[in-house]
């Protein structure tokens, strides 16, 4: 599946802190045949891929549309419609599909967001493939 990660709020704090467990659902999520990308309200983000070393997970950032969600896709380069996002912000959730998660900005001693990130995406792909069979 293709898999698109909003980044503020999603993955990084607003002071540029990665939230727990990032990484290594990213790596399971490649390991599991997934293909990710970043996008972002504030246009393509390789200065979070390059800070935190994302570049074997991550194959493409863009734009995200935050309204007319579907239509501005072709205008901001995205080549084809997500097959499932991950959010703070439930208007691109309800548009595409996906997993809502809490703003990363609570004490990551709590933060477990990613972990029901990968949970929710792998029993979205098992119903898939189930109604596929």
């Amino acid at each position: 599946m293709n898999l698109f990660f909003d980044v503020d709020d999603t993955l990084i704090t607003w002071d540029v802190k990665l939230r727990p467990g990032v990484m290594e659902v990213f790596e399971q999520l490649r390991r599991d045949g997934h293909d990710l990308y970043l996008w972002s309200g504030y246009g393509p983000r390789w200065e979070v891929v390059r800070r935190f070393e994302m570049h074997d997970h991550i194959i493409n950032c863009f734009w995200k549309p935050l309204y007319d969600h579907h239509v501005r896709l072709v205008e901001l380069g995205v080549p084809f419609v997500p097959d499932y996002v991950i959010d703070d912000h439930h208007q691109v959730v309800d548009a595409f599909g996906g997993t809502l998660v809490e703003p990363a900005g609570r004490p990551f001693v709590v933060d477990r967001e990613m972990e029901r990130v990968y949970a929710e995406i792998t029993a979205f792909a098992q119903r898939n493939a189930a109604s596929r069979a």
